[in-house]
């Protein structure tokens, strides 16, 4: 059985995907100005369901059938969307945006570990475990030894991040045990609408009817949530998945710190930290050492001319 890897493909949406999400912790801080997070959660896939099912019909693709398949998207869109997207705006609000960053990059961890437990095609190797260390270590470099400083494992807030990571992690092997062969665009409409129903049935349940009465900069921000960041993005997750695996979609995760400062940098004029450099480094070599097809094997023996 072989082993899914980085190919410069993959790697290319590994970035594009990196810098839509990254561009959400952008638009999710904007919109938690008006509104709680759980509303915020249904906004940003509620919306993404019309874009993807036109995205769906453009494409010639038909809407998933079956109750199997459904079962799958209802599981995969509690793991992937309601259960992390919840869990990281609320813990945001009580902790730094550096460890939390620092905290959801724990998600290629997660990944590695749950996905050589339970997918026979990605088993656990020192590689990748070295290698989300790596780059988790060049996380840490950009955002600072100060993030650190504050990490106390019985706050409830830096527990969510933990818990949405470990989300995250078991939606990646979800995905790739129950919907390969999908579709990409169906099994991101299948998720997202079944993650929109559950939003909008704990909304009810815990906040009443969402808002509608919003300023304009807020409704730009949610569709820009919901189209770049979530309709958009699980295209590419998708496939991604199909390409290069759990493991190594997973160190997504990675990225996304780094390109959101860097995103906070060029837009909000934030400080760019004088460490970027070094840690994007890091996260590069994390990469190669994950996938490591660059590095010598042991035990291997030169052919003979």
């Amino acid at each position: 059985m072989t082993t899914p890897r980085l190919s410069p493909l993959s790697l290319a949406l590994l970035l594009l995907l990196a810098l839509m999400w990254g561009s959400s912790f952008l638009f999710f801080e904007i919109a938690l100005r008006a509104l709680p997070p759980l509303t915020v959660t249904l906004h940003r896939v509620g919306w993404a369901v019309p874009v993807l099912w036109l995205i769906l019909r453009a494409s010639g693709q038909r809407i998933p059938r079956g109750w199997g398949v459904w079962g799958a998207y209802l599981v995969l869109g509690l793991l992937n969307n309601v259960i992390p997207f919840t869990l990281i705006g609320w813990g945001q609000t009580s902790i730094e945006s550096g460890l939390a960053a620092i905290l959801n990059g724990t998600t290629a961890f997660f990944g590695a570990i749950v996905a050589g437990l339970l997918l026979a095609d990605e088993r656990l190797t020192a590689g990748k475990l070295a290698g989300a260390a790596i780059g988790l270590g060049g996380v840490a470099v950009i955002m600072g030894p100060s993030a650190l400083t504050s990490f106390d494992p019985r706050d409830l807030g830096q527990l969510a991040i933990l818990g949405a990571a470990l989300s995250y992690a078991f939606a990646g092997v979800w995905s790739r045990s129950r919907l390969s062969g999908q579709d990409p665009i169906a099994n991101a409409f299948g998720m997202v609408s079944a993650s929109a129903g559950l939003s909008l049935a704990l909304q009810l349940a815990v906040l009443g009817p969402p808002k509608l009465s919003l300023a304009l900069e807020t409704w730009a921000v949610i569709f820009a949530l919901a189209v770049l960041s979530t309709a958009l993005a699980y295209v590419l997750y998708f496939r991604i998945l199909a390409l290069a695996g759990a493991t190594n979609l997973l160190m997504v995760t990675l990225l996304v710190p780094p390109v959101a400062i860097l995103l906070g940098w060029l837009v909000l004029d934030e400080t760019l930290p004088a460490s970027v450099g070094a840690g994007f480094g890091l996260i590069a070599l994390g990469l190669v050492v994950s996938d490591g097809r660059l590095l010598p094997r042991r035990g291997k023996k030169p052919a003979s001319g």
